[in-house]
């Protein structure tokens, strides 16, 4: 474990591998026993033809003397580049047909190393980059992250989510600097690749970052099962401040007594790798150094958004604060951040304890994820750790939302405007969202979705565009009082477990934009991203007063207010997902049998399709 940095399932099953035994696992039923084959067999496939692409990008890179160059230009040699298996992907679209000659192999799609394009035609996803290996905390190969040399965009590229890598849960460099973490006692989480090796070229080798996205708190619990002093770096302006916030929501549940999460902000004009190169090693240790505890920047960041010299604006300021205090397990640093906080808002503690016990808040951020499969057997043979490796069994029902019930077309339309009444079910009879409703949550398993993700989004980002007025045309609903249920589940689901817009991604703003009368969902996802605001007020100020969305978010807030937490929302927000591609796949394929599949095109869509949907089955769609 202390080698590795992996959890004591992990560790066990790594020796017993190298030993040539086989694990004691739970008793599981045949079908578990069956895909849990046929997960490791796709597995090692995948690994296979990774591993294949990397030897093809070492290669590369020696034989390019414009990625060598770039490289010394970044300030890194040839010891720290093959520290960290740094590769060159070549120019040419189709370079990786030089390894594999079966290049129509439907691994190299999945594995995210080809894209196939709408025609057939299939090209290398990486071209004109220098090719970072990401790999898990056993080491093993699990995908690639790409930094493009020249002028275009995207500058970096990850793969995609596959069978092996989910950006969402796995961090770049922990293999790499496992041994600097224990040694040095302290992790640090910067924001990209060249962050990373950049550090260590000058001897700051217990760097990780994420992976493209926000901080999760799936990255959290494996951070601190590395180590139990954790420090995010990041730029100190408006956006570096933006992801540590997040981060920081991220650690509210897994805050304990006996761990340190700072925060450590670099001048606006750095980022870690350009202030170590500029300043030096030193200079950068001497930042770690004053960086902000974790309860003093929640503090700060709360205060600053309010008039603290109005007892309006200090009621608002607790108001806000309230959910994310509950986030926090019980422990003596609660206690020291609500006395803390009370003196902020000039109340005493009684009357603090009061306030809170008064009007209990939901806690903003998701409770862990549970494992699946053997994981779960594994997790409690190891104290409770969470299982590391890749995918869970996917053998479980599908949640228990009764998503498939939904008519494809979504005709089962509903009344907005009574979403606030006394005793109303949010989600219909039949959705079980609220206490008491029918159904059970099961929330077992995790969605990898394979495949590319088709469909266009025009959203670019940026502050102040999204204000939720809807028009009827695709993506909206007609009529200002009408809205399907599937679209009312989901704005439900956001509203109340608003961390979700934080790991949010294009690729699933992409799904939601081929579900029909779901434009109301992707504006709230909108509004919370470019706005900051998370909870129900916050937004309904930052929404348009007489758009459908305003309209909405008055509706949903009191039944938000009174709904009990679920016990895993990133599954059933997967699960609610799958089915909306399930049906749009669906529809696509009715239009194209009604139309005759005359073409070839039209029978290679089909055919594609059709291997979707069984896919998304698999997953545990019924």
């Amino acid at each position: 474990m202390e080698h590795t940095g992996t959890s004591f399932p992990e560790a066990v099953r790594t020796l017993a591998a190298s030993a040539g035994m086989t694990v004691p696992e739970e008793n599981r039923s045949p079908r578990q026993q069956q895909e849990s084959a046929r997960r490791k067999a796709e597995e090692s496939r995948h690994t296979q033809v990774l591993d294949a692409a990397q030897a093809h990008y070492l290669k590369q890179l020696r034989a390019s003397p414009a990625a060598v160059r770039y490289l010394k230009q970044r300030g890194l040699t040839g010891e720290i580049a093959a520290h960290f298996g740094l590769g060159w992907s070549g120019t040419d679209r189709h370079g990786l047909s030089q390894v594999f000659p079966n290049y129509d192999d439907p691994t190299l799609v999945e594995s995210g190393l080809v894209i196939e394009s709408e025609d057939g035609r299939r090209y290398d996803r990486f071209r004109e980059r220098i090719m970072f290996p990401i790999r898990n905390v056993r080491g093993s190969l699990i995908g690639f992250g790409g930094r493009i040399i020249g002028k275009g965009e995207p500058k970096y590229l990850n793969s995609p989510e596959t069978p092996l890598f989910s950006k969402g849960q796995e961090l770049y460099g922990l293999w790499e600097g496992r041994q600097a973490i224990r040694q040095e006692g302290q992790v640090i989480v910067v924001e990209g690749y060249m962050d990373v090796v950049g550090l260590a070229q000058q001897g700051i080798a217990n760097a990780v970052a994420t992976l493209g996205t926000a901080t999760t708190p799936d990255h959290v619990k494996k951070l601190l099962r590395t180590s139990d002093k954790v420090i995010f770096s990041f730029d100190g302006d408006g956006a570096g401040r933006r992801a540590a916030w997040r981060a920081l929501q991220a650690c509210l549940p897994v805050l304990r007594d006996d761990i340190a999460i700072r925060f450590l902000f670099l001048p606006s004009e750095h980022d870690p790798d350009s202030y170590v190169r500029e300043l030096g090693a030193e200079a950068f240790r001497a930042c770690l150094g004053d960086a902000v505890a974790l309860s003093r920047f929640l503090l700060d960041e709360l205060a600053s958004r309010h008039n603290m010299t109005e007892a309006e604006g200090r009621a608002s300021c607790l108001h806000e604060a309230k959910p994310l205090l509950a986030a926090i397990p019980e422990c003596a640093l609660r206690v020291q951040i609500e006395r803390e906080m009370a003196k902020l808002v000039q109340l005493t503690p009684e009357e603090m304890a009061l306030v809170l016990a008064q009007q209990p808040a939901k806690p903003f951020a998701p409770g862990p994820r549970p494992a699946a499969g053997a994981g779960d057997a594994a997790a409690g043979a190891g104290g409770g750790q969470a299982h590391d490796g890749g995918p869970p069994d996917m053998g479980y029902d599908f949640a228990g939302h009764d998503f498939h019930d939904i008519p494809a077309d979504e005709s089962d339309f509903v009344d907005y405007g009574q979403f606030g009444s006394q005793g109303g079910d949010p989600a219909g009879a039949e959705g079980g969202w609220q206490q008491g409703g029918k159904q059970e949550w099961k929330g077992k398993g995790d969605w990898k979705g394979k495949g590319d993700w088709k469909g266009k989004s025009d959203w670019k980002g940026g502050k102040g565009g999204w204000k939720g007025r809807r028009d009827n045309d695709v993506g909206g609903f007609e009529g200002r009082r009408t809205m399907p249920s599937l679209a009312k589940r989901l704005l439900g689901l956001l509203l109340a477990h608003p961390e979700l817009v934080d790991s949010m991604g294009d690729q699933q703003l992409e799904v939601i934009d081929h579900g029909p009368h779901l434009g109301l969902v992707r504006d709230l996802i909108m509004l919370a991203q470019s706005s900051g605001a998370r909870h129900v007020g916050a937004l309904l100020e930052a929404a348009e007063p007489d758009s459908d969305l305003a309209t909405v978010l008055k509706g949903l807030r009191a039944d938000i207010l009174s709904q009990e937490d679920l016990p895993d929302p990133q599954t059933e927000w997967d699960d609610a997902l799958r089915r909306i591609e399930f049906d749009s796949a669906r529809t696509e394929m009715a239009k194209l049998a009604a139309a005759g599949l005359a073409t070839e095109e039209a029978r290679k869509r089909y055919l594609e399709l059709s291997s979707r949907m069984t896919i998304l089955k698999g997953a545990g769609l019924r």
